[in-house]
């Protein structure tokens, strides 16, 4: 039973004796720093400001006008162009039944002239030169390796 009577006391003593200790800065000349010392705290981290991603890929109409007797035809053509905002983009349209797929790109030096080409599974293929005025909206020629000829109105 004295072994468990020491062991309590023991216990009691280091609790009691531990309970109200505090730990406090001192500068060497004695000066007690109040805890926790504001002017030392580190600022907030600061994250920055979160960046906007850049330009999102804009999904464009794109309207195929017949420009000779072959292309009369069919008539009006209608496919899409996904501009990517660096100066390329994907074309895709439906030509007599056949999906045409391929990609338009930018001419190097003139930021707005481009060319496009597609081509679909049975052989048929097209190829374009154009000019945007503005990101979303642009004009110029395609013709079809049947001979068809269309003028090409991209955006609305």
């Amino acid at each position: 039973m004295t072994t468990r009577k020491r062991m309590l006391a023991a216990l009691t003593v280091a609790a009691l004796s531990l309970s109200g200790c505090y730990v406090l800065p001192v500068a060497p000349d004695g000066y007690v720093y109040p805890y926790p010392p504001a002017a030392v705290l580190p600022p907030p981290p600061a994250y920055p400001a979160p960046s906007p991603a850049g330009p999102m890929p804009t999904m464009l109409q794109a309207r195929l006008y017949p420009a000779n007797d072959i292309a009369k035809q069919t008539g009006v053509v209608t496919g899409t162009v996904t501009n990517m905002m660096t100066g390329k983009g994907r074309f895709q349209l439906d030509y007599r039944g056949e999906t045409l797929t391929g990609e338009a790109t930018r001419v190097d030096g003139d930021s707005r002239r481009g060319v496009a080409s597609a081509y679909g599974p049975s052989g048929t293929f097209m190829s374009c030169e154009y000019q945007m005025n503005t990101p979303r909206q642009g004009a110029g020629t395609c013709a079809f390796s049947n001979g068809a000829r269309y003028q090409v109105h991209v955006g609305s």
